[in-house]
Parts: C-alpha cells; structure tokens; sequence
C-alpha cells in the first residue's frame, strides 16, 4: 500500500474504531483519489477527502414497538446524514440484524460519489434499524415502521434528507413510514421515494437498479464491440435487484442460469427464461419462500450454504450484498472464462477481489457506477414529486439509460489509461470525488 494511504487509513481507524466495512470503503475511494489529489493541492489544502470521510451529522435512536403477542421490543434506529454539498441528503433504509454503525457509514459514503456521479444533485447518506422484517405479520411490521418514523421524521424532509428503500424496505415499509410521516407533519411530500404508484411513486422505480446494472454492463461491452447477446450470466440475490437484471439480461439476449438467496443458490443450464422468472418473482415477492423450492419447482441443482461464483459464466452480477465476492471466488470466476463484473450490490466484492479482478484487467464496474440506475430514478421520482407529474414508464427508462451512459462517460474520462485500458474504479472514484470537492471548495470550511 501507498504509504500516504497507510497514514491515511490509519487516522481513519483511529477515529472509526472496529467499523471494517468503514474502513474498507474509505480505502478502496483513498487508494485511487490520493495519487490524484497530490497532483491537485487545492483538494489536499482543504483536506477534502478527509472532509468527506466525516458524516455531518449522525443520528441514534431507540425504536420501541409493540408485537402480536403484546410484549414490547426494541430495536436501534440510525440514519447517517454524510455530506450536503451537492443536494439534500439521500439514500436508503436498510431493515437487517446485520445493521450497524460500520456497515451504514460505509453504504453512506459509497453513496456521496455514487449520487454525485447520477448528475442529479443529491447528497449521501444511509439509515436503518437492526429489526428483521423477515418472520414479522404485517401488522408487526406496520408497528415498527410507525415507531421508527415518529422519531426520523423530526430529521428528514423533501428539502433535507430523502430516504428510500434498501435491503429489508420495500414498497410496504415505504408505505408505512410515509403514512406516519403524513399524519405526524400533516403534509404530503415526498419525503421518501420508492412510494406506491399511486401516491407518489414513480415508474420503473423498482426496476431501475437491475436495470441500470444491466446498461452500464452493456456499456462496458460497447467499448469492444460486444454486448450481452449469447452471454452465460451468473447472478446472486434473489431480491429485487437480481430479479430485474435478470429480466433485462434475457430481454437483451442473454442467459441467466443462476440465482441465490442466504441459504444456497439454483444452477440452472437451460437459463431461468421469462415463465420462470415469473414464478421466482411470485415466490419471492408475494410467499416469500426460499430459493430452494426454484430447485424443486424446475428440477434443477440445488447448492446448500454457498455462493454462486464457481458456475462457469462470461458475466457475473453480484446482486445480494456486501463480501460476496471473496479473492478465491474472484480468482474462480477469471479461471473460468468470467470477464465482466457488474455490481448490483453495493461493495459486494472483497478489496482482495477487486485486485484480481483489475489486475486481470476484465471488464469490471464498481457498485457506485454501475448500481447507480436505482438513486438516479429516486431522483428522477424527487422531480416528478416536486413538478407534481407523472412520467411515462419509457420516459422514465429513456432518462434511466441516458444516465448511466454518462456514468460511464465519466468513468472513461477520469479512468482511461495511456494504453486504452479502462479502469473503472479510479474513474468512477474520481469522477464522482470531483463534483462533491468542487462544491465544497466553493462552499468554504462547512
């Protein structure tokens, strides 16, 4: 390592004590934007990036609700509000007993270059709660959602910090907490995106994430000549990200043979075709049953307790959640015939993996470009809230592919070597670090 990110990193560990996830999303942005801002003193005389590594506000709270049975739980509610500088905060809630301060403040850095590089101008930050929706009634669930909103909403506003969904948050929760919200400030604004279609919402919201990952992978493979057509894909997740670049993937001519939830994953050879992602979707958006019951719906192979990147594939979508991707699955993928990454997730691959992956020199787009396509249309949603319009569902995806062809415009911008090569990280660190540091140089010291 760089000595001047090793003095870097260690200010940052000595300040963010045993937040790893912290850690390593500040050094994977540290040890492309270092070099770069050496050669720009303006950055490094403010102390830009160790400005951005500092949340402006962290917010802690107890979340005290009622279940079925009568007896009182209580979970921690959070919200990080990272960096203003170029629009109000925003970026998901995520509902998992995985939560923590760590994990919520490496999500909302990751999410100041990733909506700085939409071109829409919103900020970063990132919120949620150790509660686990899964197992809950909705009753349950409405309880929880109120508690949590009746303390978030004294924090959040349209012009201020607009929340979405994340892991464990989908349209339901949503539902909840804008209820609350209303009856608590007796005002309808969108406060929230990823509402209902009809209150708010805007179309191809749920798509948009899979979507977008599956147009920047397309954009990668444009730079030589390629494209999805006749491609073997491998995608984890089952959610709702896997679940609509699976969609796009087969719309443009390629071939899904894999799925995965937190059990195991489905191998399927013959592809997972419109009728069977129909039924997946069915299984996991409305039963919420385990991928298992895929295996035995198609009789296809069924994987207990692993993860699905020793599958021989050319294009592989991480679409479940952060260190999916370990060095030794990353070096399984290259060895067999994978050369295209595209991250669905957010910091699904290990540091260790993205330097085989670079080193390899495959085509390989980080989490902050390439899962981009779900906040820029929860921009797109802000707009119409504010226009109070409705866009078409193709004018809303028009909008959608403009925006991550620019992505990746920006990437090649700041990202292309001498020899041609295209470094996606670096560009897609940079070009989304330039933005911020412009506005808050001309911002002054805040």
């Amino acid at each position: 390592m760089d000595h001047r990110v090793e003095s870097f990193m260690a200010n940052i560990i000595a300040k963010n004590p045993n937040e790893q996830e912290f850690h390593q999303a500040v050094q994977e942005v540290a040890e492309s934007l270092i070099p770069f801002i050496e050669e720009n003193p303006k950055y490094k005389h403010a102390k830009i990036l160790e400005r951005i590594a500092e949340p402006e506000r962290v917010i802690l709270f107890r979340v005290p609700w009622l279940d079925d049975k009568g007896e009182i739980q209580i979970n921690k509610g959070y919200r990080i509000e990272m960096n203003s500088a170029i629009g109000p905060y925003k970026g998901g809630l995520r509902f998992h007993p995985t939560v923590n301060l760590g994990i919520l403040k490496f999500l909302a850095f990751e999410q100041v270059f990733k909506n700085s590089l939409t071109t829409l101008p919103m900020g970063g930050g990132k919120g949620g709660s150790d509660f686990d929706p899964k197992g809950k009634t909705d009753n349950e669930v409405m309880r929880f959602c109120q508690s949590f909103m009746t303390e978030l909403a004294r924090h959040i506003g349209p012009d201020t910090d607009i929340p979405a969904g994340d892991i464990g948050v989908g349209g339901r929760e949503i539902g909840f907490m804008f209820g609350q919200y209303k009856r608590l400030r007796n005002e309808f604004t969108g406060v929230l995106t990823g509402k209902g279609r009809e209150w708010g919402g805007s179309l191809i919201r749920p798509e948009a994430t899979g979507y977008g990952c599956v147009y920047f992978a397309q954009a990668m493979l444009k730079t030589r000549n390629d494209s999805l057509e006749g491609k073997i894909i491998s995608i984890s997740g089952s959610g709702n990200v896997a679940q609509f670049a699976a969609e796009k993937v087969t719309e443009l001519g390629g071939k899904v043979v894999t799925v995965s939830d937190s059990n195991g994953y489905i191998y399927d050879p013959a592809g997972i075709n419109r009728e069977k992602l129909d039924w997946l979707m069915e299984l996991k958006n409305i039963k919420r049953g385990r991928i298992k019951e895929y295996a035995e719906q198609y009789g296809v192979e069924y994987v207990e307790g692993m993860r699905p990147w020793s599958i021989k594939c050319d294009v592989a979508l991480p679409c479940a959640t952060e260190n999916e991707i370990n060095k030794e699955e990353a070096e399984r993928l290259i060895k067999n015939g994978c050369f295209v990454v595209s991250e669905g997730a957010n910091m699904p691959s290990t540091n260790d993996a993205v330097e085989v992956f670079l080193r390899n020199r495959i085509l390989y787009g980080p989490g902050k470009a390439a899962n981009a396509g779900g906040v820029a249309v929860s921009g797109l949603e802000m707009t119409q809230n504010s226009m109070r319009l409705s866009w078409h569902r193709e004018e809303v995806d028009q909008k959608l592919q403009q925006i991550m062809k620019d992505i990746h415009e920006t990437c090649i911008k700041f990202g292309k070597e001498e020899d041609g090569h295209i470094n996606y990280v670096k560009g897609s660190n940079i070009g989304g670090f330039v933005k911020v540091a412009d506005a808050m140089l001309s911002q002054g010291a805040v």
